[in-house]
């Protein structure tokens, strides 16, 4: 008897040890089951949390590649270089030379009142010729819109897979052939002069700012179909309808029910091919010449042959910052809360 009690003891001697980590296992597997539990129980109670972890990839994508870079834009600002040295020091001397006083000089008729205006200039070129582009491609886009959404009745995605076509191929090499297209011995040049048109090639069509417009705008025109047509698509055919048995024309149909409910499509189309088109360099650089230099070419040569990364960061942030003021105020003006809801 005693030495059957023996082993017993020895026996839970040996298996205590294993028995003691299989208890605190467990422990760890409950723990963790419960802070499941406990999320999956705040999942079910929160929508707004839920809505958050489908976000969360995007979320983390837009911060590693959009927010870090930014900031890194942001903080380079800040630095100024010394020849081939970059000082880390922090100032707003980059942000000064670009809206310190001075005689400043002239363009369009309105003075520039800046010692080195050339900035300010480039920027104001750049806006007005983002302008110009987004009113001639809102002035293409919105008739192909509409004519796709009253009057294409089959095959609408044919339609709108067409209109998509030529950019299926490189921006770059569509530049180019507008560079083809305009140039002196060009394609419209030979044309004309085939037909008699023009004693001699046009010299205006290439290098100048009309010919980056006009590139532009053939750059960004489906952008702004799309969104055109998903706004008249939406647009119930009973208010038109109304308006009809109420005795409007068909003038009166367009300005009264179907202009104003495709506006946030109209929008969206504007802003959507004015910010890019600020700050685009490609276009220019190629078919710009030295008349059709818009900001983003001088941010890009300061990051290039310049060698002054800081101050083509600050003109960066006040290009950004300048044409989100410009949107915003666009945003308001043209009725942003119908645009928000």
């Amino acid at each position: 008897m005693d030495s059957m009690t023996q082993a017993g003891s020895d026996l839970r001697t040996a298996g205590g040890p294993h028995h003691g980590r299989s208890r605190q296992t467990a422990g760890e597997h409950g723990r963790r089951g419960g802070f499941i539990g406990a999320l999956s129980a705040l999942l079910v109670r929160s929508e707004a949390l839920r809505g958050y972890l489908l976000l969360s990839p995007a979320l983390v994508f837009l911060l590693c590649l959009l927010v870090l870079p930014l900031a890194g834009i942001l903080v380079l600002s800040l630095f100024t270089q010394n020849y081939v040295a970059i000082d880390t020091t922090l100032t707003f001397a980059n942000y000064w030379k670009i809206l310190k006083p001075g005689e400043g000089t002239y363009f369009l008729g309105v003075r520039f009142p800046f010692e080195t205006p050339i900035f300010m200039i480039l920027l104001a070129k750049s806006i007005l010729m983002a302008v110009a582009a987004t009113a001639a491609v809102i002035a293409m886009a919105y008739p192909m819109a509409y004519f796709l959404a009253f009057r294409v009745t089959h095959h609408k995605m044919l339609w709108l897979i067409l209109i998509t076509v030529p950019f299926w191929t490189s921006y770059l090499l569509r530049i180019f052939a507008w560079k083809i297209i305009l140039g002196y011995n060009g394609v419209l040049n030979s044309g004309l002069l085939a037909l008699g048109v023009i004693d001699q090639p046009l010299d205006f069509l290439l290098n100048n700012p009309t010919s980056v417009v006009i590139a532009l705008t053939h750059a960004w025109l489906a952008f702004a179909i799309l969104p055109i047509y998903v706004s008249l698509e939406k647009i119930d055919r009973s208010l038109i309808e109304a308006a009809t048995d109420l005795g409007d024309n068909r003038l009166e149909r367009f300005l009264r029910v179907t202009l104003p409910l495709s506006m946030p499509g109209v929008i969206s189309a504007v802003l959507l091919v004015f910010i890019p088109t600020v700050g685009d360099y490609i276009t220019p650089a190629q078919i710009g010449g030295t008349s059709g230099v818009m900001i983003g070419t001088l941010i890009q040569s300061q990051f290039g042959k310049a060698n002054n990364w800081p101050l083509g960061a600050a003109l960066s942030v006040f290009t950004m910052v300048s044409v989100t003021a410009l949107a915003c105020l666009f945003a308001w003006l043209a009725g942003g809360r119908r645009l928000r809801a």
